[in-house]
């Protein structure tokens, strides 16, 4: 029989079931105000999560919570549509891969797992370069080589997680957030389109809500 989530979590997961298609709509209707609502609404839910699921309680919870933190101002510094808020939210979405790569460091390991993923992260690395530096200015091309070069990093130590508990939520919370990362680059430096928050944006907070869901089950 499952365990039955805390009272806290449901009430995590019903803000993020309401908020989350709520900020696609608005988005996708260019709803101003909807988005400066629903999106720290959202991001709320998956730091609300992670703390009813005992994020406080361990090492692996306490640098999981840290990185959903820097998400969360990454979120909101990604509100305004200017250069220098994309930029602040950069740092925040990468101080937000440092953290989750913290987390996911571990000595328990097995080889063959760490060999698979990394090599799909790298293989990730080199097709997003490719596709991407032939639409970014001079200005942009070393912040945006430098965030995706801490994504990869960040996929590479999801993979010393591969065989110990937890790694469902971990791999798929990590590869989500990744993939996610691809629609915002597309949003902002090869195609603007409706089109990409419908799959960019969902795929972002479910990705974080799984990490969130991860600190129940990891407990080093």
């Amino acid at each position: 029989m499952a365990p039955e989530l805390p009272q806290q979590a449901i009430g995590a997961l019903a803000l993020a079931l309401v908020a989350i298609p709520a900020l696609v709509v608005s988005d996708y209707r260019q709803y101003r105000p909807g988005r400066y609502l629903f999106k720290p609404a959202a991001a709320l839910a998956f730091l609300w999560l992670a703390l009813a699921m005992g994020a406080t309680e361990s090492r692996y919870g306490l640098w999981i919570l840290a990185g959903l933190l820097c998400s969360s101002a990454g979120d909101v510094l990604l509100m305004p549509d200017n250069r220098h808020s994309f930029l602040a939210g950069l740092v925040a979405f990468l101080c937000g891969h440092l953290c989750y790569a913290a987390a996911f460091t571990s000595s328990h390991y097995t080889p063959t797992w760490l060999l698979v993923n990394g090599a799909a992260a790298l293989m990730l690395l080199v097709l997003s370069l490719r596709w991407l530096l032939p639409h970014l200015d001079a200005a942009m091309k070393g912040p945006v080589v430098l965030y995706t070069a801490v994504i990869t990093g960040m996929l590479v130590s999801a993979g010393l997680r591969a065989t110990q508990p937890g790694a469902g939520l971990i791999l798929a919370g990590a590869w989500g957030f990744a993939f996610s990362d691809l629609a915002v680059a597309r949003q902002r430096f090869v195609h603007p389109a409706r089109a990409n928050g419908l799959w960019g944006t969902p795929l972002y907070f479910v990705s974080q809500l799984l990490l969130a869901a991860s600190v129940a089950v990891v407990q080093s």
